[in-house]
């Protein structure tokens, strides 16, 4: 497995693979980390807060699950002095192997890679969630490309892609959220949207 060292950015959501993450940063730590992996070209690493807050307060330490998906700066503006907003999308998953804390509160890991999900081709069985996906999609209509919850190029046909999407557009909890981020069977992931939407009576014939 390979292994990389990257700044991590624990945060109260769950980044999927090819997923959209919009970002208001004003605290310095992480000015500076994404500053850094902006000019660098480099990835940081977004985990699951348990405990503690996005806005760090000296007296709680915050704990976070020890996987997560890394983010790339794809857009980027300062619209004032101290605040940048930022469109990161979401790249491979990974497990922390080890991590610690620096004197500024930026937390920073030794990680390794999760086998990406395999291209799998939608069975007929479940293409009632592709369906709906490609409905959700064409509702966007004259909303601006730059809005949009998801990004192109549409997967319509593959099961990691799609289950993916709807794991960020339905209301499940993040902790649910991170539980199917990690299964390791995108087909196993598709089914459960898939009656997920089913009970919601959101799969049409």
């Amino acid at each position: 497995m390979t292994m990389i060292s990257i700044p991590l950015f624990p945060l109260g959501t769950v980044l999927f693979p090819e997923g959209v993450l919009p970002l208001q940063i004003f605290e310095v730590r992480y000015l500076d980390m994404i500053g850094t992996c902006i000019a660098s070209g480099s990835p940081f690493g977004v985990v699951m807060l348990t405990e503690g807050q996005e806005v760090r307060k000296p007296e709680m330490m915050e704990k976070f699950v020890q996987s997560g998906t890394l983010a790339t700066v794809e857009e980027s503006g300062t619209p004032s002095p101290g605040l940048m907003q930022a469109i990161c999308r979401g790249g491979a998953r990974f497990r922390v192997n080890a991590s610690k804390r620096r004197g500024n509160g930026l937390w920073t890991a030794e990680v390794e890679f999760v086998v990406a999900d395999l291209p799998v081709r939608i069975p007929s069985e479940l293409q009632g969630a592709a369906d709906a996906l490609e409905r959700v999609l064409a509702s966007l209509g004259d909303v601006p490309e730059e809005r949009w919850p998801v990004r192109l190029p549409f997967q319509l046909d593959d099961c990691g892609w799609v289950s993916n999407r709807w794991c960020e557009l339905l209301p499940l909890t993040m902790a649910q959220k991170h539980g199917l981020l990690m299964l390791d069977n995108p087909l196993i992931r598709l089914e459960l949207m898939h009656d997920l939407l089913d009970e919601h009576g959101l799969i049409t014939s």
